[in-house]
């Protein structure tokens, strides 16, 4: 028996640093995906308003629409997983239903979804009557409700750091409510500026809600291993879900009927109408999925510091490609935003500093006492 354990604990130990390690480069996978996402698919869907596209469901349509895409990585995972565990055991054929979500993790799914789709709508909305930068500073407050629903739902552990980060970030927000006319685009009113900007904090709150969420979601799933290829399924019908709550807004607007009108008459042209769509589609399919994977190789409230990370880039293109006014309560809130990001992550490292001190510690308190 000794010797078996011997044999088992170096090949266990090189099994989890395996795992660990596909976690890693899985995260930096799902982050290039958000960054990807966060950065095309609010520049485009800017670009849709501002030369002359006005559908609100159509928008939030587009920020799920793209899910059919994922049939291709979720049936490459099936493959490769039912031949893996068919190699592995000779004697057990391996059962699809294991592959599969479960009901836990599908009902989450469509709760998610319906969340995703409220949330998609609500951001269009508010897209609509603000300048891209504006609602790219408003989003980055999804972190300090992320942090307040986080506590609730999954009991994540907040230092000093992280509570400072999260003030800096609210702090940003009211200074630019401060000045709420001051860069207000042309034929949108005092009225619609405003209502953007509260609606755009809604969007920003509920994102804050999903996030923890899915966490929740996946802590909570009946099944022993959540892998990433439940986690592209638990996308897909969370998307699935989604874009049917857009259609219906859609039918209820005309929206389908008014599709081809609105390309004739776009300010850059047909061809480029359906262009602009089409990316701005698959840009937001890559952040959600994105956000989805970062929750699952990580932490909600690091998915959540990481979309208000991409704020000064989103910042950046707004300001090159549409002209954008960049006044003083931007640069301050920018300058607080990047301050928040700076203390989350000094704190992150000297958790992780203090956090390998105490294995390595571990480690050489365990080789003393071993005969």
């Amino acid at each position: 028996m000794e010797a078996f354990n011997t044999t088992c604990t170096p090949t266990r130990n090189k099994a989890k640093k395996s795992s660990r390690n596909t976690k890693q480069w899985l995260l930096i996978l799902n982050c290039l995906l958000v960054i990807i996402g966060n950065v095309s698919g609010p520049i485009l869907l800017r670009c849709y308003y501002l030369h002359g596209g006005n559908r609100k469901w159509l928008t939030s349509w587009l920020q799920t629409a793209a899910f059919p895409i994922l049939l291709i990585p979720i049936s490459a995972s099936l493959i490769i997983q039912s031949s893996s565990s068919s190699s592995s055991s000779s004697n057990t054929k391996p059962s699809l239903s294991h592959l599969l979500i479960n009901p836990s993790l599908f009902f989450g799914s469509v709760l998610i979804g319906a969340l995703i789709g409220a949330d998609s709508f609500l951001f269009a909305l508010g897209l609509s009557y603000l300048p891209a930068s504006t609602s790219a500073l408003l989003m980055a407050t999804q972190l300090a409700f992320t942090a307040v629903f986080a506590f609730f739902l999954v009991k994540q552990k907040f230092t000093a750091y992280t509570v400072n980060s999260v003030v800096l970030l609210t702090l940003g927000c009211v200074i630019l409510g401060f000045h709420v006319n001051g860069d207000r685009p042309s034929g949108v009113s005092k009225g619609e500026y405003a209502s953007g900007f509260v609606i755009t904090l809604g969007a920003a709150a509920l994102l804050g809600f999903t996030l923890p969420l899915i966490e929740l979601v996946y802590a909570k799933a009946s099944t022993k291993v959540v892998t990433y290829g439940l986690v592209m399924q638990v996308q897909f019908v969370a998307a699935l879900v989604a874009t049917f709550v857009c259609t219906v807004g859609m039918i209820v607007n005309n929206d389908f009927q008014a599709i081809s009108r609105e390309a004739q008459a776009y300010g850059l042209g047909e061809t480029k109408y359906y262009l602009v769509i089409t990316f701005a589609a698959l840009g937001f399919q890559a952040m959600v999925l994105g956000n989805l994977g970062v929750v699952f190789c990580s932490t909600s409230f690091f998915s959540g510091v990481l979309l208000s990370l991409l704020l000064p880039i989103q910042q950046v293109f707004a300001v090159i490609f549409f002209k954008e006014k960049f006044n003083a309560e931007k640069g301050m809130s920018l300058v607080l935003a990047l301050w928040g990001f700076a203390s989350y992550f000094y704190g992150e490292y000297k958790h992780l500093k203090k956090r390998r001190h105490r294995s390595s510690s571990a480690a050489e308190n365990g080789s003393l006492s071993d005969p």
